[in-house]
């Protein structure tokens, strides 16, 4: 068993544990909230808050778990490995994990076999210890959006430890007469069961304006204005009949009085002592104005987005907590902007913190004035729009918001225009809690975004569904690469001029056991967007390479393979070495290979592809761009990156013979191409006359229904002769 590392700043982190006062015999009822809805969000038999002591750990709050029977040892938890890193714990599977594989936690009784966790810090930064999640069964599918939504859990958590010690620290505030002599810089005031003062020390004589010695034989009632005194008298009196103020509720908000007239936020704290039967009251008294002033600044900033003004993420979720209790319905707008990414990339971030302060004016202007606009994330918004029970009005405020957004904007010189795609839950039809709801909005805006730029939707049950699909789809990807289930079909391209075979494009499929053959679009969103896609990645390169090596071996000297990239290769491992250790591993020569890529792969991550396809291009590897002309910043990248060849989309082939535009877009890009030196090979090529327009445009290659769907290795071999006589003749030929 792997022991957990002592961080850095232990005796730190310990000192600020302390100011919560927690202990093995004093959990929190105030997290039991988060940690059951910990269990039901995820579905998982556990959830705990779990604080880190020094060599103990004890539970705060539990789901699920009988805390009496488990080991509370630091070596033992999995917590205290947890807040010695940033961000979420997963462990998959603890019985493969090299740090847990034999912790009691795991081969004994409790028998655990996954675990996520995250940290819960404090103000200053320090890990108290961690929000998790258990269960007795692994689980490979916790994705993204699974830890996105432990991390909220675990903010409300804070939050909740937050409000705690504040309160420990007002507690400790309070102390006993003993401790204060008359020269204590506090201001205290004894007086009698009547209410008149018996004294006061200098400092309550300074507070008020008077003279030390004007304090004797003075009405307590008269530092406080008129209109608490009735307070300060049934205070006394209450005090008096029960013998004691323990338990007594001080109100806070009183307002003093200062012999001058003027009047003071006053903070008032109430002790008491029987001497000789009659009780003696000792009242300490603070000016709270500049410390109320203070608290209320630091509220704002701790409820305020800094860039925008807007509420931030805390607030607005205290505001939907405090909306929810209420009977009336509500519902929450969840907004995205659109290519976001794009424009503050491509002008830099100062323009993009103008777009996003713009956007938040327009979201604040446009929502009504009891609605609760928020800045949750880089460019994503939410609204929590009180009263709202239909979908049709949410849907209103929600395309009337996207119609705001997508008006001009005018930052630094740049008139941009952005696009916001919205999601919409509404309360209590979709969800009865501040976090399901957001969660379903999320769900109801990742559909909208599906969709397209700029498009809203309602969130409906079916939802659920779907995100359950892709879960479920994380777990039969893990499968389909443990059993090999993944394997490639194979188009051929051809030259145009005389129909020669010059290569062909490799192409995944899955052998689902029980749904049988599955396109590429049944599966690719969920593997693109998951943990295999680097893995199935650099699965089809070396596939694909060894089978063009063996085709090349059997005659087809020429012959060029083309395998498509993830975006994901190029962040997991040096894919420029794994190219080249691809080649080298099946004998291909560097030109035998074409890798192809998208512009979305080079947008996301600029600079690290550019540097990974210029090592790759110098090697003697094509490049080759595919769909081009179906994004707008294609005509840039040719001038940037090292390509080889560009694909001409099949939007533009399919109705070629039909459509002068799109003819006349197809013979741009061939010239385009000619301009800067690249080949060409045109997508979808269906029908002859469709060949021979190209062609008379100059296209040089083409691949397409005409000559061939995708079709395994085995019928690839057969269909074109490949290693037999007229194979090595056409090969001699070209």
């Amino acid at each position: 068993m792997k022991c957990p590392p002592i961080l850095d700043s232990e005796q730190e982190r310990l000192q600020a544990l302390s100011e919560y006062g927690l202990g093995s015999d004093r959990p929190l009822p105030c997290l039991d909230p988060v940690v059951q809805i910990a269990a039901r969000m995820f579905g998982m038999r556990i959830a705990l808050v779990n604080m880190i002591g020094h060599d103990f750990v004890f539970f705060a709050a539990s789901a699920g778990l009988d805390t009496a029977d488990v080991d509370m040892s630091r070596d033992a938890s999995f917590c205290a490995h947890t807040i010695a890193q940033d961000g979420v714990m997963v462990v998959s599977d603890a019985l493969q994990d090299e740090r847990f594989h034999d912790n009691p936690l795991v081969t004994g009784a409790s028998g655990l076999r996954f675990y996520a966790g995250v940290p819960l810090l404090s103000p200053e930064g320090h890990a108290l210890g961690a929000l998790c999640i258990i269960d007795s069964q692994p689980h490979h599918d916790f994705s993204d959006g699974d830890r996105r939504r432990l991390r909220e859990l675990a903010r409300m958590a804070a939050d909740r430890l937050e409000l705690r010690r504040v309160e420990i620290s007002t507690e400790q505030a309070k102390r006993s007469f003993e401790e204060f002599a008359r020269n204590s810089p506090t201001a205290v005031v004894w007086f009698d069961e009547q209410g008149g003062i018996v004294a006061w020390n200098d400092a309550a004589a300074a507070l008020y304006g008077y003279d030390v010695t004007e304090g004797n034989g003075r009405s307590v009632e008269t530092l406080v204005a008129g209109h608490d005194r009735q307070v300060v008298r049934a205070l006394i009196a209450q005090a008096v009949a029960a013998g004691s103020v323990d338990g007594m509720a001080i109100p806070r908000g009183m307002t003093g009085l200062r012999g001058d007239g003027t009047e003071f936020q006053l903070g008032l704290s109430l002790f008491c002592w029987r001497d000789k039967g009659r009780l003696t009251f000792n009242a300490h008294l603070q000016d709270m104005t500049a410390r109320r002033r203070e608290a209320d600044e630091l509220h704002r900033l701790a409820s305020t987005d800094m860039l925008t003004g807007l509420a931030n993420r805390t607030c607005l979720y205290r505001a939907m907590e405090k909306t929810l209790t209420q009977p009336s319905a509500a519902a929450v707008l969840m907004l995205d902007l659109d290519g976001f990414k794009d424009v503050n990339d491509t002008l830099g971030h100062e323009v993009g913190d103008g777009i996003l302060r713009e956007v938040a004016r327009r979201l604040q202007q446009t929502a009504p004035v009891d609605a609760t606009v928020a800045r949750i994330g880089g460019d994503e918004f939410a609204i929590l729009l009180p009263g709202i029970d239909s979908p049709a009005a949410a849907s209103e405020y929600a395309n009337a918001m996207a119609a705001r957004v997508a008006e001009p904007i005018v930052v630094h010189g740049h008139k941009v225009r952005v696009a916001a795609s919205c999601g919409v839950a509404l309360a209590p039809v979709h969800a009865h809690e501040a976090l399901e709801l957001v969660g379903n909005a999320d769900l109801a805006l990742f559909k909208a975004k599906s969709y397209g730029r700029g498009q809203t939707f309602v969130f409906v049950p079916a939802l659920h569904m779907e995100a359950v699909t892709r879960r479920l789809y994380n777990i039969e990807l893990h499968r389909a690469v443990d059993e090999g289930e993944f394997v490639l079909f194979y188009q051929p391209q051809i030259r145009l001029a005389d129909g020669v075979l010059t290569g062909a494009e490799a192409l995944i499929r899955w052998r689902h056991p029980q749904r049988g053959l599955l396109s590429p679009a049944a599966f690719l969103p969920a593997l693109e967007g998951g943990p295999l896609a680097a893995v199935v990645g650099y699965w089809v390169l070396d596939e694909a390479c060894a089978q063009a090596a063996l085709w090349r071996r059997h005659g087809a000297r020429d012959f060029r393979i083309g395998v498509n990239l993830f975006g994901a290769q190029f962040r997991v491992n040096d894919l420029a070495q794994e190219v080249v250790s691809a080649l080298h591993r099946h004998g291909l020569p560097p030109q035998a290979l074409e890798l192809e890529i998208t512009e979305n792969i080079v947008l996301d991550n600029d600079d690290l592809v550019l540097d990974a396809l210029q090592r790759i291009r110098a090697q003697g590897v094509g490049i080759a761009f595919d769909d081009f002309g179906t994004g707008y910043a294609s005509l840039s990248l040719l001038k940037r990156y090292p390509l080889s060849r560009i694909k001409i989309d099949r939007t533009f082939v399919q109705n070629i013979l039909e459509s002068e535009q799109d003819a006349a877009l197809a013979r741009a890009i061939l010239d385009i191409s000619r301009s800067f030196g690249l080949e060409t090979i045109a997508e979808g090529i269906e029908k002859a006359p469709q060949l021979h327009r190209l062609l008379d445009f100059g296209c040089q290659e083409g691949q397409g229904y005409l000559f061939s769907p995708p079709i395994p290795a085995e019928e690839f071999t057969e269909r074109f002769d490949l290693g037999g006589p007229a194979m090595a003749a056409a090969s001699a030929k070209g």
